[in-house]
């Protein structure tokens, strides 16, 4: 019988799709076997070394790795399905 309602089945799969491609996304930014650029790619400025040290493979500064952030999470935003879940039982 039809109701019309996703099964929790489905919500779940939906959920694990999400994270999974989050997870995917998140491999994607990593900068594997690369040496950490001692100036940052993208407007020229020195790259501290703690940052080259704790992150290996870091080719942006601080500064312009924020930015990218935003712009990725612009692109990449993650919907909020407890909200959405909770409109619909009302």
């Amino acid at each position: 019988m039809a109701s019309g309602w996703a099964s929790d089945d489905a919500v779940n799969q939906q959920i694990d799709s999400t994270i999974a491609d989050a997870i995917t996304n998140a491999r994607r930014q990593l900068h594997h076997g690369i040496a950490s650029a001692h100036f940052c790619v993208e407007c020229g400025d020195l790259i501290a070394e703690a940052r080259r040290q704790a992150l290996p493979g870091v080719q942006y500064c601080l500064s312009c790795q924020q930015e990218i952030d935003k712009q990725t999470a612009k692109a990449f935003s993650l919907y909020n399905r407890r909200g959405s879940k909770d409109s619909q039982l009302r």
